[in-house]
């Protein structure tokens, strides 16, 4: 249901033109990429989750992974960027069942997450902006081996036959890339604003 009210939204037309616009850099089109969808993603993955932080969390990586695939050509059908984007979801909320233990997953949903609260676009925005920045700090293999995770789903066994390695380096790998991404994030997000993109990575 609710990736029929993107596709509601957005005609075909228009959805190939927002991922060609992302494709060649394009800022406004990622604020408007997490304008159309951040909501819903939320809304998606605290029905499933039960639990309303986690499912922010998981919206953060949902923009992460589809704006690397994006910005890298990897979605082949641009007029189904709706279902490319709800489908990378189901799989981060899919893993995120999988890999935590959220005690709400088997309480009934609590009164106070019955209610979404709508995303702030401006933080959503600066959240992008960070992203952007943390995926330019990340080394190719770190970007390919995140993106064949968290947008194809691929196990670290499978990625490993793609890359010519063993699954336990690419669980390794991602661990480690996963966790600096997050740190990338997390210490750009507590600097002024005008000065967070300004500085190198140590």
């Amino acid at each position: 249901m609710v990736g029929r009210l993107a596709h509601g939204i957005l005609s075909s037309e228009s959805q190939i033109t927002l991922v060609e616009r992302i494709a060649a850099g394009d800022p406004s089109a990622e604020e408007e990429l997490a304008r159309l969808f951040s909501d819903s993603v939320i809304v998606m993955a605290t029905v499933r989750l039960r639990d309303r932080e986690a499912a922010r969390d998981v919206a953060q990586e949902v923009m992460i992974a589809v704006l690397s695939a994006l910005r890298a050509g990897q979605l082949r059908e641009p007029d189904r960027l709706a279902a490319f984007v709800y489908g990378v979801a189901r799989n981060l909320i899919h893993r995120c069942i999988r890999t935590r233990r959220l005690r709400a997953l088997e309480e009934p949903l609590a009164p106070e997450h019955a209610v979404i609260d709508p995303p702030d676009i401006a933080d959503m925005r600066q959240q992008l902006a960070l992203v952007r920045e943390a995926l330019g700090r990340l080394d190719e293999v770190d970007r390919r081996i995140l993106m064949l995770s968290f947008v194809s789903g691929l196990k670290p066994g499978e990625i490993g036959e793609r890359l010519g390695c063993a699954a336990e380096w690419v669980r390794t790998r991602k661990s480690r890339a996963y966790r600096k991404m997050r740190a990338i994030v997390d210490r750009l997000s507590r600097t002024a604003p005008s000065t967070a993109l300004s500085h190198d990575e140590s």
